[in-house]
């Protein structure tokens, strides 16, 4: 059903103007195509707007643990944060972070390796298939880039995808 893009009134299917002020019909589908391609936009856009509880912690705590909030997205090193900075709220939040996001890239390593291994032993041919399943890494590489970027400004922002779960406290 399309509906007219100057008045607002339904067209019929298959007419070319509008019945009640006579606009062309084409601009209606126009209008329609704008609005989905809108929708698609706010979908990509509230994936990556998650929650930033800043606010909840001390400022000084923010500055002082910045490089703890950074040392969380760096694989193992995730370590630090949680057992050098047990107090401070702010490194907490990024080490709970960090941590999920290490355990996030040990599961899909540990997939990537199984799954590569039995295509490969299917066919060398299905290689392009092991590089395509590789490429879902550089998710990792920018989640990872978000979050020391939080860390930096001093921002508690949630990663888009896995920062609202919680297994530190």
């Amino acid at each position: 059903m399309s509906y007219c893009s100057k008045c607002g009134t339904e067209i019929a299917e298959g007419s070319n103007f509008c019945p009640s002020c006579g606009a062309p019909a084409e601009a209606s589908t126009a209008k329609e195509n704008r609005q989905q391609q809108q929708s698609t936009e706010n979908v990509f856009s509230d994936a990556l707007n998650t929650a930033d509880t800043t606010l909840q912690f001390d400022p000084s705590d923010v500055e002082k643990n910045k490089v703890m909030g950074v040392l969380a997205y760096l694989g193992i090193l995730v370590l630090i944060p949680i057992l050098a900075a047990k107090e401070s709220p702010f490194a907490r939040f990024h080490a709970n972070q960090g941590l999920i996001l290490c355990i996030a890239c040990i599961i899909y390593g540990v997939a990537y390796s199984i799954l590569s291994s039995i295509i490969l032993a299917i066919s060398w041919r299905l290689y392009f298939l092991v590089s395509i399943i590789g490429l879902v890494g550089i998710v990792f590489a920018v989640l990872c880039i978000i979050g020391i970027i939080n860390a930096l400004n001093g921002r508690a922002k949630e990663l888009p995808i896995i920062g609202k779960y919680r297994l530190l406290k």
